[in-house]
């Protein structure tokens, strides 16, 4: 019976640990990457799509993305968007592509992106422990209705901290290679 309870609650932790990855792939490093344009929403005949359905993306070399619209009346639309999404970044276009350069990031910057990442990380293990409550809460609740025996419920609660302890070490593990990988120069 309580088996569901940490099935559903290992399930909601492993969403929180992708959910980080993903905020995290949005952000800034060294290398150029076309995962900082994933957020862009281009105006695309009165449709907000994603850069990538309305051009092809490219990473030719560690501090340059290139943009080639399927369409070249699409140039405008997409320098506006890219503008608009506060990346820091100013395309430049030749006519057919769109070329965005990325300037290295000096070292207070990298500090202020690692603080920021741990604030990131901490509001996911915040969220992990939430979680981690809840289905001690659950289990409680079942106990109390006899659903489950005492024995039962501590082996759970045992269940619950270990499965907790390895996502929050997942989370730990994220943010250290992700903080390495902005402190590179």
């Amino acid at each position: 019976m309580y088996k569901s309870v940490i099935t559903d609650m290992k399930a909601h932790m492993e969403k929180s640990v992708e959910d980080l990855r993903k905020e995290y792939q949005r952000i800034r490093t060294g290398r150029a990457s076309t995962s900082l344009l994933d957020e862009v929403k281009v105006d695309y005949y009165g449709n907000p799509s994603s850069l990538s359905q309305v051009a092809t993306l490219a990473v030719p070399e560690p501090r340059t993305i290139t943009i080639t619209p399927w369409e070249s009346k699409m140039i405008g639309p997409i320098e506006k968007a890219i503008l608009n999404a506060n990346l820091g970044l100013t395309p430049g276009n030749d006519g057919k592509l769109i070329r965005l350069n990325l300037p290295p990031l000096t070292e207070e910057r990298r500090k202020e992106i690692v603080k920021g990442m741990k604030k990131m990380d901490e509001d996911h293990k915040v969220a992990v422990r939430n979680i981690r409550r809840k289905a001690i809460d659950d289990l409680k609740k079942q106990e109390k209705d006899k659903t489950i025996t005492e024995d039962e419920l501590k082996k759970a609660e045992k269940e619950v901290q270990t499965v907790t302890d390895s996502i929050i070490a997942k989370l730990d593990e994220i943010l250290a290679h992700k903080e390495k990988e902005v402190m590179e120069v």
